[in-house]
C-alpha cells in the first residue's frame, strides 16, 4: 500500500534521531563521566544482549499489534534512554541507558523498514532505504556543527540538545498511518515454528547475515569509539573532532549513489569494492599515525558503510516471502547482533591492549565478510540453476 505522508513522516523521524549533538566526542563523553573503553564495550555488549534477547518477541508484538504502535512505543522509550544518557554518571547510570535502548532497537528493527518497505512504490524501496540512512547521517552532521560552533567542551548540553530532538521524533511518530498487518497477525503463530527451522536450516542465509556482522560492527566499533583514539595517536585534539566528524559525514553522503553504483557495476561488483575498501582503510589504520591518512581511512569506512546499508536492507528484504515482515527481520537482526555482540567484546579486549591490533582484527572481519558474502552468492547462483 503506497502512503506518501509514512515515508516523509519517518524520513523526519531519521533526521531528527540522527540529530545526537555529543557524537563527535561519544567515547570522550563516557569517559569524562567515569568509565573507560572497556567498560564501554562491556555496557555495549549487554545492551546487544537485551536486544537480541527481545527481537523475536518484538517482531511478533509488531505483527499483532500493528507497526505504527510499535513505532509509537519505541520512540517514546527511545526519548526517555536519551534523558537516561544526559544525567548518566558512571557506570550503572550509562548501562541503565544501553539497557533500555536494547528495549529500543529490537522494537525499530524490522519495523521501521517494514513501514518503508510497505509504504513505497513496487521497485523503489533501496531509493527509499538509502533516502532514509542519509537522512539520519545529515542529522549528525548538523549536530556536529552545532556542537564544533556552540558546544565544544560543553558535553552535558550536547547530551541536553539530544534529549530535545528525540523528543520532537517520539511526538511526530504518532502521525504514521497504519500499514495493513491482518493477514500477517492471523498467519503469525502457524508460522513461528517454520521461522526457527528455516534459520538454523538455511545455511546460505546465515551467509549473508554474518557477513553484514562482520562489516557492520567493524563500521560501528572503528567509526564511533575507536576513531576518537586513533585521532588522539595521531595528535589530533579533540577540539577539531567536531568538525571532523562533520566533514566525515559530509562526505559520507555519497551513500546517496548507492543505486546508482549497483545498476551500473552490478550489486556483486559493488559489495566487492565494499569489503576490499574497508579492509585496506583498516589496514592502513594499524600501521598509520599520520592525521590526514587517519581522517582519509575513517571517511573510507563511512562511505563504504553508507554505500552498503540500503544494499543489505534491500537484499534482506527480497528474501522475505511470508507476510509477517517484521518477525522474519526480527530474526535477521537476532542473528546479526549476536554475532556483532561477541565481535564487540573481542574489540574492547584487544582494544585496551593494544589499538593497532583492535584495527588489525576490523580488517580481518573484512575480509571475512567478503569471503562469507562470495560463498553466498556462488551457493545463491548454483540454487537458480538447479531449480
Amino acid at each position: 500500500m503506497y502512503c506518501k505522508k509514512n515515508i516523509r513522516i519517518m524520513y523526519t523521524i531519521a533526521l531528527l534521531q540522527g540529530l545526537i549533538f555529543y557524537a563527535p566526542i561519544a567515547t570522550l563523553y563516557r569517559q569524562a563521566a567515569g568509565i573507560d573503553i572497556l567498560q564501554i564495550a562491556v555496557i555495549e555488549s549487554i545492551s546487544f544482549i537485551c536486544q537480541i534477547l527481545l527481537e523475536v518477541p518484538w517482531g511478533i508484538a509488531a505483527d499483532k499489534i500493528g507497526y505504527k504502535k510499535t513505532m509509537v512505543i519505541n520512540c517514546s522509550f527511545y526519548f526517555i534512554s536519551k534523558i537516561i544518557f544526559w544525567q548518566a554518571s558512571g557506570f550503572t547510570g550509562f548501562l541503565l541507558e544501553r539497557i533500555l535502548l536494547g528495549f529500543v532497537c529490537a522494537g525499530l528493527s524490522g519495523c521501521d523498514e517494514s513501514i518503508l518497505y510497505l509504504s513505497c512504490e513496487k521497485g523503489k524501496s533501496q531509493k527509499v532505504f538509502t533516502m532514509y540512512f542519509n537522512l539520519s547521517t545529515l542529522g549528525l552532521v548538523i549536530a556536529a556543527f552545532v556542537y564544533s560552533v556552540f558546544i565544544r567542551d560543553h558535553y552535558r548540553l550536547a547530551g541536553f540538545l539530544t534529549v530535545i530532538s528525540y523528543g520532537l521524533a517520539a511526538v511526530l511518530s504518532f502521525g504514521l498511518k497504519e500499514i495493513s498487518h491482518e493477514r500477517a497477525a492471523k498467519e503469525l503463530n502457524a508460522s513461528i515454528p517454520q521461522f526457527i527451522k528455516g534459520i538454523i536450516t538455511n545455511k546460505r542465509h546465515l551467509l549473508l547475515l554474518t557477513a553484514i556482522a562482520c562489516l557492520s560492527q567493524t563500521h560501528q566499533t572503528i567509526t564511533v569509539f575507536l576513531s576518537q583514539l586513533q585521532y588522539l595517536r595521531s595528535g589530533i585534539s579533540p577540539q577539531y573532532m567536531g568538525i571532523i566528524y562533520i566533514g566525515i559525514n559530509l562526505v559520507g553522503f555519497l551513500g546517496l549513489y548507492s543505486v546508482r553504483l549497483s545498476r551500473r557495476l552490478g550489486e556483486h561488483r559493488i559489495i566487492t569494492l565494499i569489503y576490499g575498501v574497508s579492509a585496506l582503510s583498516c589496514c592502513i589504520l594499524v600501521f598509520s599515525i599520520n592525521p590526514l591518512l587517519s581522517v582519509l581511512c575513517i571517511i573510507l569506512l563511512r562511505i563504504s558503510f553508507n554505500l552498503f546499508s540500503p544494499i543489505s536492507s534491500e537484499l534482506q528484504n527480497r528474501e522475505i516471502t511470508t507476510s509477517n515482515r517484521a518477525t522474519a527481520l526480527s530474526y535477521n537482526s537476532m542473528y546479526i547482533n549476536s554475532m556483532m555482540t561477541v565481535i564487540n567484546i573481542v574489540f574492547g579486549r584487544i582494544a585496551k591492549e593494544n589499538l593497532s591490533i583492535a584495527l588489525a582484527f576490523g580488517m580481518f572481519l573484512c575480509i571475512l565478510g567478503g569471503l562469507l558474502f562470495h560463498l553466498w552468492l556462488s551457493k545463491k547462483v548454483v540454487k537458480s540453476v538447479n531449480s
